[in-house]
């Protein structure tokens, strides 16, 4: 809602792209990009698709249930580190 708000009063011409810009609290730069994707696809355009993206670092979840499992069944009073160290 922010961004529609100033975007309304820059192209009403009263904001400058720097003042605007200064209100969203990002670069002159960033803003006319915000602009481009606003005025393409909407406000769908401004949001961060790298949210929407699952990590490829991120383990599968059957192997986290069982490290889970293994380090609280068999490995108690050990420390975290110390257990991924011998579990790699």
């Amino acid at each position: 809602m922010r961004f529609d708000e100033v975007y309304t009063s820059w192209t009403e011409k009263r904001l400058t792209q720097e003042e605007a810009a200064r209100i969203l609290g990002v670069s002159d730069r960033t803003f006319r990009r915000y602009l481009l994707r606003y005025e393409e696809s909407g406000i769908e355009g401004l949001t961060d698709k790298r949210i929407a993206q699952i990590s490829w670092r991120r383990a599968p979840v059957d192997e986290v249930m069982a490290l889970t499992t293994l380090y609280q069944s068999h490995y108690i009073g050990w420390n975290v580190k110390h257990f991924f160290s011998f579990y790699k």
